[in-house]
């Protein structure tokens, strides 16, 4: 069997949603091979990246554009011509009608698509940067992908009602996985700082310190962010925030307003663990669109691995519920959240939340049918 990924870098999502998942389903004797077609561009520091952590992966060049995909699809023939596996889980829609053109020429028996969200929504939605081509056809793609596939995984359960509301789908043929965290990613059973000062040197133990881990995209709804964080900065000055992401203007817009309360630093995926376990609540607030509607942040359970409480808006994904009914955090539903400075055993138990829900063998038997299913 194949793992087919397409148009997606090496980064840490990349590596604890493919790469990890990969060796965790060998280890169950999936016997699955990586095949990524990446970028032309930073090619060989990319493909590099892979085979370090994927020795004996298959890494191509798309050709020539990522838009004519279809191309790409006699590289993908030959490959699969002159190996033993026909079957295919494919990340996300394009990868997976490529695969679909493939079983048509029987080089594959079984296509599983791996659906990582609500991509035609996302796409028009936050005016994603692809050409117009694919914007015309991506409803095509997606519900082809959907509804043609053996076997599927979703994120989520909102996932599968999306695709039931907008494609039609009626079949029973998938699992619900969602994002876990990369069995790199540091898991602590204690947290020896937990009750000490923040390890960096601008917080104290009498402050309250939020952490934003990842990206600052359009559709991580900054503004949205802004309008919860920025209050409690004004009302208090022991509330303090800290961003894990890249230097970026709406981030340096904020620390010039709250000069002694926000702090940015960007830093190597496995450095993140021992930065959040130092402080007191992941935040995960985005609008309410459909792409978050049925997403599932990467940063969720990296938030409850490393002891924090979650900050989060109503109907993300499954997980505003999830934090309702496991009450690990405050849902931002309205009503004027009481914040108050979690303890160890509050801390602890969020980690042992994180081993329950969103680690790989947590989800051992969604992984065991899948490869059943994919025989």
């Amino acid at each position: 069997m194949i793992y087919l990924t397409y148009a997606e870098p090496p980064t840490g999502v990349y590596s604890s949603q493919v790469i990890d998942v990969i060796k965790y389903l060998n280890l169950q004797g999936g016997k699955i091979k990586l095949v990524a077609f990446i970028s032309l561009h930073e090619f060989k520091k990319n493909k590099l990246k892979i085979l370090n952590e994927m020795p004996g992966a298959i890494v191509l060049p798309m050709l020539p554009k990522a838009t004519y995909w279809q191309l790409n699809v006699i590289s993908l023939f030959f490959v699969l011509l002159f190996m033993r596996s026909r079957n295919i889980i494919a990340r996300n829609v394009i990868a997976t009608n490529m695969a679909l053109w493939i079983r048509k020429f029987g080089l594959t028996k079984k296509v599983c698509f791996d659906g990582r969200g609500a991509i035609a929504a996302e796409w028009k939605e936050y005016d994603v940067n692809v050409v117009d081509q694919w914007k015309k056809s991506i409803d095509r793609l997606e519900k082809k992908a959907v509804n043609d596939s053996d076997f599927r995984i979703a994120v989520t359960s909102q996932l599968v009602n999306y695709w039931i509301k907008n494609y039609g789908y009626s079949s029973a043929s998938h699992v619900v996985i969602p994002c876990t965290v990369n069995s790199t990613f540091v898991l602590q059973n204690n947290l020896p700082a937990a009750n000490s000062d923040n390890t960096n040197s601008d917080f104290h133990k009498d402050d309250i310190v939020f952490a934003y881990s990842g990206s600052t995209a359009g559709w991580q709804s900054f503004k949205t962010l802004e309008s919860f964080i920025a209050p409690l900065l004004s009302a208090d000055p022991h509330f303090k925030i800290i961003f894990l992401a890249q230097e970026e203007e709406n981030i340096n817009l904020l620390k010039k307003n709250f000069p002694q309360q926000v702090f940015q630093k960007w830093v190597a995926h496995h450095e993140v663990t021992k930065i959040l376990a130092g402080c007191d609540y992941g935040i995960l607030i985005r609008e309410q669109t459909v792409t978050n509607q049925v997403a599932a942040p990467t940063k969720f359970a990296e938030y409850l691995s490393s002891g924090l409480p979650v900050v989060i808006s109503p109907n993300l994904g499954d997980y505003s519920a999830f934090v309702e009914t496991h009450r690990c955090g405050i849902n931002l539903n309205g009503i004027t959240p009481s914040i108050h400075k979690p303890g160890i055993e509050e801390k602890n138990r969020m980690i042992q939340l994180a081993l329950q829900y969103f680690t790989k063998e947590a989800n051992h038997q969604q992984y065991v049918r899948l490869l059943e299913m994919m025989k």
